[in-house]
């Protein structure tokens, strides 16, 4: 029980969040944020269907992507030994 307290705070101590940001345009204008789920599975090495930022921005010119894994999808990846992999995208207007 001491060896998996130790590893589990190992985990919890070298695990970081992962942020990724893209400036469409001009960037965003007016702060309006849209959010989905990208499904990823075995470690990231298969993913689910990848929600379309285009349709997310709602026909808008100047926005920005941001992708990151939270530190919610970071707790859900480690509860399933990093089988399923969600990553939160955001479209911000």
């Amino acid at each position: 029980m001491k060896n998996f307290i130790i590893v589990l705070a190992m985990v919890f101590t070298f695990s970081s969040c992962y942020v990724h940001k893209v400036q469409v345009g001009e960037g965003a204008q007016s702060g309006v944020v849209e959010k989905a789920k990208q499904h990823n599975f075995i470690g990231g090495l298969a993913s689910g269907k990848t929600p379309d930022t285009q349709k997310m921005a709602k026909g808008s010119k100047n926005y920005e992507v941001v992708t990151k894994h939270s530190f919610i999808d970071l707790l859900i990846s480690g509860i399933t030994f990093g089988i399923y992999n969600p990553t939160t995208v955001s479209v911000r207007r």
